[in-house]
């Protein structure tokens, strides 16, 4: 059902709102802004764009998200996760189709928030989610040892055996000043002090030593003027861009792929804010904004964003209160856009390189891949598919073939669950004094879920039960049946009917019940014999009995 609730969090926030939540939020937003300036440039050069188009993107969609959002305290913007999909969609269908994709995928995260969708999302398997953030991860680390080492390659091919050949063709050319620089800076985002984190950001400290250092030393390494002149301290007007109807086809794969990973991302940030904050996110109302920033970002000259743990991280950690750190954090970068730029053109790619590596070591979780051992074959089958085929090839097939894997597993699981065993004894609680059954009586315990994935072992027990002339299904501890498994107990009914017997079922759930009434197969055994507990089918047992032997 479509939801017309629109109501973003901030109004919320405002009704009681005061001066002391918004010094909290000015403070953490400027800092989160600081945060978010180095690490907007470098995804804008890592996903193969200008550096302003970056800061663009974490201005306006920043803005929206927040002020729009379903959350509390999410920042969004550019995120790691969106490097390897973007450069490839650009790379291949050019910078028109790339905002158009972006675009397309904010109309879906739009659709997705008024169908209800949010918390559905989340139902992605955990396996599914660590394999491809495993995979992004690596692909980001791999991408930046252009700039890391210096490396000449004029044009970094967007798949990862043409990443790996380039690299491995020129690497004998590593600008050794460019290197020691990318590792000097790697190596302090290591060590420095978490605790000094909130009060100074370690990216932006690296951002400007890195830049001071080379404008000062004649090193010749590439710095963003280099590569991509000066950067205009504006926000350029709206515009959209070309396309044609006919193309529209070919782009839904990979906007699919951009609302997919926004949608996962954003939901995933909200949980991780939710739970240091103890609040409750709106899902729905989340995605919506996340589409609508998803939407207008491209009309700028924006890239796809999504909600970032990290800056979100740096937000709660500096004491913001409400969604309005979020737009100061975007109102920051905006000032810095236009006060800034012209000092941007000194910033040495290798810090940015290193920065982009530093975030790609943290993003993925590598423990995961150590704890293999702990985990059944199929899942870890799983996790590893994905990641493989994400490093490999493509996102979007990495996560189709990681759900059809993780979707096995569910099935193979919900199989082994369920158990059907025959019973001599209906009342082995306190519902009825217990008693055997008699001998023109077979009963049957069925447990678990009833899919098209037990048929053989339903039909194995049903059909093992003596031909008595009563057969009682015990379904009290049934969670779901589907219609596969409602036309083998149908035909078995038949059966019990044709040789004169009647079929009594009890226990059952609100929705095996719903698919009873909906498909008339509780007419069809007797509206009477299907009943609530143990104590119903005892007394209708016995009295069928009675009613047989009295006739």
């Amino acid at each position: 059902m479509i939801s017309l609730a629109f109501r973003p969090r901030l109004i919320d926030e405002l009704a009681d709102y005061n001066s002391s939540k918004f010094r909290a939020d000015v403070l953490a937003g400027i800092t989160v802004g600081i945060v978010a300036v180095p690490l907007a440039m470098a995804f804008a050069i890592a996903s193969g764009v200008s550096p302003e188009q970056g800061l663009i993107t974490a201005i306006v969609a920043g803005f929206l998200i927040s002020a729009l959002g379903g959350t509390r305290l999410c920042i969004g913007g550019p995120t790691g996760a969106f490097v390897v999909v973007l450069y490839a969609i650009l790379a291949k269908y050019g910078w028109a189709n790339l905002m158009i994709c972006t675009m397309m995928a904010g109309f879906m995260l739009i659709a997705m928030g008024l169908f209800k969708l949010g918390a559905l999302i989340r139902f992605i398997p955990n396996s599914v989610i660590i394999g491809f953030t495993n995979g992004i991860a690596a692909l980001i680390a791999l991408s930046q040892i252009k700039d890391f080492f210096g490396l000449p390659i004029a044009v970094m091919p967007g798949e990862f055996f043409g990443i790996v050949k380039a690299l491995a063709s020129t690497i004998q050319h590593a600008h050794w000043p460019s290197m020691l620089l990318a590792i000097a800076c790697f190596l302090f985002l290591r060590f420095w002090p978490a605790r000094l984190s909130s009060w100074v950001p370690s990216p932006f400290i690296v951002l400007v030593v890195a830049t001071l250092a080379t404008v000062f030393a004649d090193t010749h390494i590439a710095t963003i003027g280099s590569k991509f002149g000066d950067i205009k301290a504006s926000i350029p007007m709206p515009e959209l861009p070309e396309f044609t109807v006919e193309q529209l086809g070919s782009l839904i794969p990979p906007a699919l792929a951009i609302a997919l990973l926004a949608g996962i991302e954003s939901l995933l940030c909200a949980v991780v804010a939710d739970k240091h904050t103890q609040d409750h996110a709106d899902p729905n109302q989340e995605l919506i904004a996340q589409g609508v920033a998803n939407v207008i970002s491209p009309l700028f000259g924006g890239l796809a964003a999504t909600s970032a743990m990290a800056r979100t991280s740096a937000n709660i950690r500096n004491g913001a209160k409400t969604p309005v750190a979020g737009c100061v954090h975007a109102l920051t970068l905006l000032l810095v856009l236009l006060v800034a730029a012209p000092l941007a053109k000194h910033v040495p790619l290798p810090a940015l390189a290193a920065i982009l590596m530093w975030v790609a070591l943290n993003m993925g979780e590598w423990r995961e891949f150590k704890a293999l051992r702990q985990y059944t074959p199929m899942r870890n089958a799983t996790l590893v598919s994905t990641f493989l085929l994400t490093v490999l090839f493509d996102l979007t097939v990495a996560v189709e073939v990681g759900m059809v894997l993780a979707t096995l597993l569910l099935i193979k699981r919900l199989t082994e669950a369920a158990s059907v065993q025959r019973i001599h004894n209906l009342a082995k609680d306190t519902d009825a004094p217990p008693l055997e059954l008699p001998d023109d009586v077979s009963a049957l315990r069925i447990r678990g879920a009833l899919f098209f994935g037990v048929t053989d072992k339903l039909e194995r027990g049903l059909y093992s039960l003596p031909k008595t002339r009563i057969v009682v299904l015990d379904f009290l501890e049934v969670i779901y049946l589907d219609s596969t498994a409602l036309e083998v107990l149908r035909a078995f009914n038949k059966a019990v009917v044709e040789r004169g017997g009647k079929l009594v079922i009890y226990g059952l759930a609100t929705q095996p019940r719903s698919l009873f009434a909906r498909t008339g197969f509780d007419r069809e055994i007797g509206l009477s014999h299907v009943v609530d507990t143990r104590r119903q089918a005892l007394e209708l047992v016995f009295a069928q009995r009675t009613i047989s032997h009295a006739t």
